[in-house]
């Protein structure tokens, strides 16, 4: 296993989710540390184990020590679907629905004052607030129907903040983790932030990692709250 995701081995691992098949997911992730795709990949393997894809009952024992570890917020969530998929725990009861973990993330962690949304229980879509009136067309006259919406609220940047102190102490560059302390300081501290960061190609693409880890954990926490999960999306291969 390479000790750090490069691009084309994640390419890898999201063509094969997209293509929904479970023994090329399970090469892709022997391509990087596991422990840096959980939420990524997480519901791929569980998919792939609950089909008895060969090997894959295995990379979900894996992930489940990994997530115990970690802890992030959503992990257990993720944990429980793979206890389901390997028939070591009763099937959680929450509804597959076929969302893309990131789109919520993006509605959820969004401006309050112009962002959050709705999401589509009949296709797993996510809708911006802005663009109801302009792309739902006929279908805006029904936009508060409870059985076809859910309402997706915007919470801001302060779960994002989190994120940037938690990157920062996990650093094993003391110099780069101490110059990011003091550009988090005060107005503006994402876009410098990230200016510093930038400089550390290897870092800033760590940072990405770890960021759309806790925020896929953090839209998958917020739809089990609401009753759903994310549909299994490896089949049989």
């Amino acid at each position: 296993m390479a000790e750090e995701w490069g691009e084309d081995a994640l390419m890898a691992v999201r063509g094969s989710l997209y293509a929904q098949d479970g023994a090329a997911l399970l090469a892709a992730l022997r391509r990087g540390p596991e422990r840096e795709v959980l939420q990524l990949a997480g519901d791929g393997v569980a998919g792939a184990a609950a089909r008895g894809v060969p090997g894959a009952a295995e990379t979900a024992a894996s992930f489940l020590g990994a997530l115990q570890e970690r802890g992030f917020r959503g992990d257990e969530e993720l944990a429980d679907r793979l206890r389901s998929a390997t028939g070591e725990a009763a099937i959680p009861l929450l509804r597959p629905l076929a969302v893309d973990l990131e789109m919520l993330a993006m509605l959820l962690e969004g401006d309050p004052a112009e962002s959050g949304g709705r999401l589509d229980l009949s296709t797993g879509e996510c809708w911006p607030a802005f663009t109801d009136e302009l792309e739902l067309g006929p279908e805006a006259e029904e936009a508060d129907d409870p059985e076809r919406w859910l309402h997706v609220p915007s919470r801001g940047s302060q779960a994002g903040y989190r994120d940037m102190e938690l990157f920062i102490d996990g650093l094993g560059d003391a110099a780069l983790a101490d110059r990011l302390r003091i550009a988090i300081s005060g107005r503006g501290a994402f876009r410098r932030f990230k200016d510093v960061l930038a400089r550390d190609e290897r870092s800033w693409r760590r940072y990405h990692r770890f960021c759309d880890e806790r925020q896929r954990g953090r839209a998958r926490a917020w739809l089990a709250e609401e009753g759903y999960c994310p549909r299994f999306p490896v089949q049989e291969p």
